[in-house]
C-alpha cells in the first residue's frame, strides 16, 4: 500500500507552500506528492515561481510528482490553467484530473483521477479506464461496501484504487466565493481573504455548533477525516494507495509516519489513532461515511456504534 500527499487545498503564503513541500520531500515517508491549484485559478500565480524547484526537490528525494488540475472550470482563466497543467503530460509528467474537461487535453495519455470526480459505480470506472485513467481516488462520501466493490472493478480494469484517509473532506464547489462573501467583497475583488484561514473558515449553526468549513469556492467538512481504524479493511479490499490531505494545524510529516507504520502493519490501528489524537488538531476526527452514517459521525469499530461527532 502506497501513500500519497494530496494537493494543498488552501491559500497558503507562497513561501509557506514552498517550505512545506521542501520538508515533505526531505522528511516525509510518502510515495506520491500532488502539486497544483485545485480550488481557485487566481491563487496559482503566487506559487508558480516555486513550482519547478519544489517538483525537482521532490523527485530528487524519490517521490513521484503528480500535477493536479482545477476541480471546477468556469471561465477563460480556469481553462488556460487546466490546459497549461495538462500540457505537462507532453513532457512525461503525470496529471491528475479533477474536472473532466481536462480530458480534452489528455487524449492518448494516461492520467490519474482525483476525488472531485464523481466515481460511484463500475460503469464509470470502466469508462474512465478506457479513456486512460491509471489511478482513481474515490470520493470521500462512499461507504466501505461500495469502496470494496469499486476497488474490485478498478483492479479488473487495471486501475489503482486510492482512498482519502486523512484531512478535511472536500464536499462541494460553487461558482460563488464564500470567503469573499463573508467579508462583504465581490468575487473579482476578493483581496485573497481566503489566505487568512490556513485550514479553511469554520462555519457554525445558529445554535453555535461547528458545522462545515469553507475555502474560497469550496465547502469542506468541519471534522477531519481519519480512517486509521479502517486501513486494515482498505488493505483487504485491495486499495493500492491511501491519500493524506495537507492541513496546517498539524505536523504532516508525523501524520505520514503514522499512516506508513499502520499501512506496513508495524503498529495497530488503536496506536495509530492515539498518535493522531496526540497531534492536537483543533477540529474532531470523523469516519461516518465509511460506516454508512453521516460523514461527521465518529464510529468506534470496537463498539460498533457512534462515539462522537
Amino acid at each position: 500500500m502506497e501513500i500519497s500527499l494530496g494537493p494543498v487545498l488552501f491559500n497558503w503564503p507562497a513561501e509557506t507552500w514552498r517550505d512545506f513541500h521542501f520538508r515533505m520531500a526531505d522528511e516525509a515517508d510518502v510515495d506520491v506528492v500532488h502539486l497544483g491549484e485545485v480550488v481557485c485559478a487566481k491563487r496559482a500565480p503566487f506559487f508558480a515561481p516555486y513550482l519547478p524547484g519544489v517538483a525537482e526537490r521532490l523527485v530528487a528525494a524519490g517521490k513521484r510528482v503528480v500535477f493536479s488540475t482545477l476541480a471546477l472550470v468556469m471561465n477563460r482563466q480556469d481553462r488556460q490553467l487546466v490546459a497549461a497543467v495538462c500540457a505537462m503530460a507532453e513532457e512525461g509528467a503525470e496529471v491528475e484530473v479533477n474536472d473532466l474537461s481536462a480530458m480534452v487535453h489528455l487524449k492518448g495519455k494516461g492520467f490519474a483521477v482525483g476525488p472531485f470526480v464523481n466515481v460511484y459505480n463500475e460503469l464509470t470506472v470502466d469508462w474512465l479506464a478506457g479513456k486512460g485513467a491509471g489511478r482513481i481516488c474515490l470520493p470521500p462520501e462512499l461507504d466501505g461496501p461500495r469502496i470494496t466493490l469499486l476497488a474490485a472493478a478498478m483492479r479488473d480494469a487495471g486501475v489503482v484504487p486510492e482512498v482519502l484517509v486523512f484531512g478535511r473532506m472536500p464536499l462541494a464547489l460553487s461558482a460563488r466565493c464564500y470567503h469573499a462573501r463573508a467579508h462583504d467583497l465581490p468575487k473579482d475583488g476578493c483581496q485573497f481573504v481566503c489566505g487568512q484561514d490556513a485550514d479553511g473558515l469554520d462555519l457554525f449553526t445558529m445554535d453555535g455548533e461547528p458545522f462545515l468549513a469553507v475555502n474560497g469556492i469550496q465547502t469542506l467538512s468541519h471534522a477531519c477525516l481519519n480512517l486509521a481504524a479502517e486501513v486494515p479493511a482498505l488493505k483487504a479490499a485491495g486499495i493500492g494507495m491511501i491519500r493524506l490531505s495537507p492541513q496546517a494545524a498539524c505536523d504532516m510529516v508525523q501524520v505520514a509516519a503514522i499512516f506508513r507504520a499502520l499501512a506496513d502493519a508495524h503498529i495497530a490501528p488503536e496506536e495509530a489513532h492515539a498518535r493522531l489524537e496526540a497531534l492536537g488538531l483543533p477540529f474532531p476526527f470523523a469516519n461516518g461515511y465509511w460506516h454508512g452514517q453521516p460523514g461527521a459521525a465518529r464510529i468506534s469499530p470496537a463498539a460498533g456504534g457512534r462515539s462522537g461527532s
